[in-house]
């Protein structure tokens, strides 16, 4: 079948095209503000892409037009479909009729942590082999696309409250026909939608109600409005949280910046479990995914070991980079709940330094006036906070004041101010950020490309690799005299070295399980003698720390003093390596002058 997707580069829209592209469909796209990593996303699967919205983006007759919620009924290709006799139908209902219908929907729901905790479950459930599918609302780093179609019956789903389309405004969550359901927490939000907290929670309510008699609902016992969810519907009823039948147990520091900690199911301890993620509510996403895997079925040392690889979702508290000492976080968070849970995880992960918040209310509610007062109390972890005045215009009295959120967290002795521009935040950052800080940029849209510029800006940044470097990472390789995997090559699984005048260098991490293969550190020749090389190594094994690596190995023939002196590598015989490394495209290519070495990260 043909599918026209109409706002393709949205989240939900550019996983629901990997979805049919991988089912065998035909799939072509439209869309006017492009950008990572949808864009990215989408032109790796070769799906055609039509910036703009024009009439004859539909001359090649598809059989359906798939329309997403930023359309109104005037748009042009909206208008452009009705006239050709073509079918409209939205993101939601296509999701169900083609992919849910037959397999046993898991849709993840609530206010909060809906992305983290759907990709949690992902992971769990495809890690213990049962070859579930999803569709995220954000990108798991496990899996580099935010969609999967799998064989087995579990389709894991983010459940969104927002409207569904022009011609159908119940929620989307309502198309989903879930049979387990998990809601985290419910708040006011989506002020454009939603007139008051009252019809928000009447949305959930119609939601649970949806539920069978044999199915399962997972309510996150913190939440009040959530728990009252419990009386409106007919299935069965789990609870997380302090006092639910599912809590936490003991929490302790693990090596790599890494989290141990219990949980409990009832009085009896279910199992230890360990996790890259950080901050009490991410643990608590956690929790609840732990309590749907349980229900269905998996064993606790099979849950464990897919949270154990977890490594996280794009712009969840992502590090971005790192440039002259300084982290850039990215993440998603505008709603004042998530602002203050954001930081406050990122203030005592790292303790060494100053917490900058740079924030823009670029959402419907987050640009409106309803949260004044509680951006003021959600900024209360941060040692600076720079606030970006809004672009788009509304009415005096709901319009969120931007001055006066300053004056606000000035008056408790916290540096604040209002910038108007993207280049004037990334010169004030840029001259005001040490060695040690932490950035963190908050925003539910692309911030005008403000990370990698402030990265660029602070000069010499290590960041994760991007789809469109992989031409540059390969003539690094070339000039270098490394050996190159061709067109295998993933972006994932490299770190860059980014500067303002291109990438100057490069180095790959694969992963295996508890091991990784070190390979590819590449210094370009105007940059070499410079320490940079020893810079993206660091990198490079700080990430497998964080990620839960024990072994790193890897292969030189000119390089062994450099590994062993500076890294600490040391010699090892070949047949030690692990089997998965040994079969890597490194391991099978190199010949045997090549030196093996290790470098063991586990705990002394």
């Amino acid at each position: 079948m043909k599918f026209h997707l109409v706002g393709i580069g949205g989240t939900g829209m550019a996983g629901l095209a990997g979805l049919l592209r991988a089912r065998g469909d035909e799939v072509r796209g439209s869309d006017e503000n492009l950008y990572p990593p949808m864009s990215t996303q989408l032109r790796q699967l070769g799906i055609p892409l039509m910036e703009g919205f024009r009439a004859e983006n539909l001359d090649w007759q598809p059989d359906r037009v798939v329309i997403g919620n930023v359309c109104r009924r005037d748009h042009r290709e909206v208008l452009a479909a009705t006239e050709r006799g073509l079918p409209l139908v939205s993101f939601p209902a296509t999701l169900a009729e083609e992919f849910l219908a037959r397999r046993h929907s898991i849709v993840v729901a609530g206010t909060h942590g809906k992305t983290t905790t759907s990709a949690l479950l992902a992971q769990i459930l495809v890690d213990a082999g049962r070859d579930a599918s999803f569709l995220l609302g954000g990108l798991p780093h496990n899996f580099g696309r935010s969609f999967r179609l799998g064989d087995g019956d579990a389709f894991v789903v983010e459940g969104d409250e927002y409207d569904t389309a022009f011609f159908d405004k119940q929620p989307k969550f309502m198309h989903y026909r879930p049979r387990t359901a998990i809601v985290t927490a419910v708040e006011y939000d989506h002020a454009d939608i939603y007139p008051s907290l009252e019809h928000v929670i009447a949305a959930f309510r119609a939601f649970v109600g949806l539920l069978p008699e044999g199915g399962t609902l997972l309510l996150g016992s913190d939440s009040r409005h959530a728990m009252a969810l419990a009386a409106h519907t007919r299935t069965r009823v789990v609870t997380y949280g302090k006092e639910g039948d599912y809590s936490l147990g003991r929490i302790e520091a693990a090596p790599g910046g890494r989290v141990r900690f219990q949980v409990r199911r009832g009085a009896a301890q279910l199992h230890e479990f360990e996790t890259s993620l950080y901050g009490e509510h991410n643990l608590w996403n956690a929790v609840a995914a732990i309590a749907v895997a349980d229900g269905l079925g998996l064993s606790a040392e099979a849950i464990a070991r897919g949270l154990y690889r977890f490594a996280g979702v794009g712009r969840r508290q992502e590090l971005r980079g790192v440039a002259q000492g300084v982290r850039v976080i990215d993440d998603f968070a505008h709603h004042p709940t998530a602002v203050r849970e954001t930081l406050h995880a990122l203030r005592h992960h790292n303790e060494r330094g100053r917490l900058i918040a740079i924030f823009e209310p670029r959402s419907a509610t987050s640009r409106r006036n309803v949260f004044q007062e509680d951006y003021a109390e959600a900024f209360g972890s941060a040692d600076e906070v720079v606030l970006m005045r809004p672009q788009v215009e509304l009415p005096d009295g709901e319009r969120l004041d931007v001055d006066r959120l300053a004056a606000d967290l000035r008056a408790r002795n916290q540096p604040a101010r209002v910038a108007h521009g993207v280049d004037e935040i990334v010169e004030h950052v840029a001259g005001e950020a040490q060695p040690g800080d932490t950035v963190a940029v908050m925003s539910s849209g692309s911030f005008g490309g403000l990370v990698d510029r402030l990265l660029v800006r602070l000069g010499d940044a290590v960041t994760p690799a991007r789809g469109d470097d992989l031409p540059a990472i390969g003539a690094l390789l070339e000039h270098a005299g490394l050996p190159r995997q061709g067109g295998d090559e993933r972006p994932e699984d490299f770190l860059v070295l980014r500067t303002a005048e291109g990438l100057m260098g490069c180095v790959g991490l694969e992963r295996y399980g508890q091991a990784a293969l070190l390979r590819s550190l590449a210094v370009s020749a105007d940059r070499r003698g410079e320490g940079l090389g020893w810079l993206l190594a660091e990198a490079a094994l700080d990430r497998a720390r964080a990620r839960g690596t024990h072994r790193v190995f890897l292969l030189t023939t000119t390089a062994a003093d450099f590994f062993a002196q500076k890294l600490g590598f040391h010699t090892c015989d070949r047949r030690s390596v692990d089997a998965d490394v040994a079969r890597s495209w490194e391991f099978t290519a190199c010949g045997p002058d090549a030196t093996c070495m290790l470098l063991d990260l586990r705990p002394q």
